[in-house]
């Protein structure tokens, strides 16, 4: 048996706000006013509290101020499986807060990792979650519905010790599958993988599922830094001195502390949700620009973060993961041609800002990107927008990248929209960007970053 340290590792879990007034410590208000004091000096433009709501300029705020028991975006159970762009817990967190009532419901059209599940949960609302990408249906029921979770890092042990006896074995339907692997990863990963499949379903069986899909990438030719599918220069190297270690007794050992950290998070969640009441529904694997929704509640709230204008291939960065899952090639590729930048446009678009870059635009690529991108981004709000009540908010998290040298003013453009169909205006939050993962030596549309990110908030004003 492999021996881990991280074994019983405590976790910080920040308190939830019963209210909008938070009590500090001393010591805990001179960090937070010399946080403020140093925003303020970095950006002399910044809007105070007092002129909140008077145009429709970004007010410059701090999420990660504004929402201090949140220290931390991959506490708890927030980061068990990765996922590029996360949205972070401290904005969703703020929507719920100011925007939601307990027990009621919220949506994401845009789930991803689910970060709006946990957070509703945790603050006692109902959510419901929508995504294309079917890794969404995975990550739900570890992340946030274990309400007991009599676990035992001993059992747990006994289990991957058996694991690596396995004899039995699993291959993805995946044609492409030995262009990522070499002969003698994919022999000991097909095996720990079959003897996986077999277990019966327990919580032990998914902790062992998403230390799998960590293990299967990171011990893979594909890039496990860095969105995307792709073999990178570094990584093939990285592959070449393992393929001259001890790999297996590497790859055992992070597969071990992997579910051991993944066992101590969900133990550390199950006592804060054990009495919760709250639902959460997940629905991975569909179109949010057409889903019908069965619930008959009037929603309370829409919190999303839609994919970036050129970052919206989450398929694709997760193939490996969801082949190792057991999904078909079949269902990939579908899945995958329903993606952004495969889909045409059926509905032009039109704002006055969508129109004003468009009339700039040169390339007429760039300009049909932009069609689809707002077509089924604005459809995909606009249909879970529908279901909001009298006076319910919608809450949109974008950023505003570049096209051609040109940036993109989404939070603008998704107001522009939605305020010719029945939604008033409220406020665009700016937060500055502290913290952005970039892999060097590819081409990057955006290769500085974009310096914020904005969050729109939209009331509805009629049924």
């Amino acid at each position: 048996m492999i021996k881990n340290k991280q074994v019983g590792t405590k976790l910080k879990v920040p308190a939830i706000r019963k209210n909008k007034t938070t009590v500090y410590h001393p010591t805990e208000k001179n960090k937070i006013l010399r946080e403020q004091i140093a925003l303020w000096r970095e950006t002399p433009t910044f809007i105070s509290k007092s002129s909140r709501g008077n145009g429709k300029q970004p007010e410059l705020i701090s999420f990660r101020i504004l929402v201090p028991e949140i220290t931390d975006t991959t506490y708890l159970t927030h980061a068990l499986y990765y996922y590029p762009a996360k949205f972070i817990p401290q904005v969703v967190r703020y929507c719920l807060t100011e925007y939601s009532r307990e027990n009621s419901w919220v949506v994401d059209p845009f789930a991803g990792s689910a970060t709006v599940g946990l957070e509703a949960m945790l603050c006692r609302r109902n959510a419901i979650l929508l995504d294309l990408n079917p890794l969404l249906n995975h990550i739900v029921p570890l992340k946030m519905t274990i309400k007991q979770a009599e676990l035992n890092k001993f059992d747990l042990a006994h289990l991957l010790d058996a694991l690596r006896q396995s004899t039995l074995r699993f291959y993805p339907d995946w044609s492409n599958l030995a262009y990522w692997y070499p002969p003698e990863i994919l022999d000991v990963l097909s095996r720990y993988w079959g003897w996986q499949k077999q277990l019966p379903p327990s919580t032990y069986a998914l902790i062992i599922e998403a230390a799998l899909v960590k293990v299967s990438k990171q011990f893979s030719y594909a890039e496990h830094k860095a969105p995307k599918l792709f073999k990178s220069k570094t990584k093939l190297a990285e592959m070449e001195t393992k393929l001259g270690e001890d790999w297996k007794a590497q790859l055992d050992e992070t597969l071990y502390s992997t579910a051991f950290d993944i066992c101590a998070r969900v133990q550390q969640l199950a006592p804060l949700i054990a009495h919760c009441q709250n639902q959460v529904v997940a629905y991975g694997g569909v179109d949010s620009s057409d889903f019908h929704f069965t619930v008959e509640d009037e929603l309370d709230c829409v919190i999303t973060s839609p994919p970036y204008l050129q970052a919206q291939e989450y398929i694709r960065t997760a193939k490996l993961d969801l082949y190792w899952l057991g999904h078909s090639e079949e269902e990939i590729k579908r899945l995958g041609k329903l993606e952004i930048p495969y889909r045409k446009a059926d509905q032009i678009i039109e704002t006055p800002t969508i129109n004003s870059i468009k009339a700039r635009l040169a390339r007429i690529d760039l300009s049909n990107l932009l069609d689809a991108y707002f077509c089924y981004t604005l459809r995909a709000l606009e249909n879970t927008m529908k279901k909001l009540r009298k006076g319910g908010r919608a809450c949109v998290f974008v950023g505003n990248p570049k096209v051609d040298g040109i940036e993109v003013e989404t939070w603008r453009i998704v107001s522009e929209y939605f305020l010719d169909r029945g939604f008033a205006f409220e406020h665009v939050f700016e937060d500055r960007i502290k913290n952005r993962q970039l892999f060097g030596g590819r081409k990057n549309k955006n290769p500085d970053g974009m310096k914020s990110e904005f969050l729109v908030v939209l009331s509805k004003q009629k049924n």
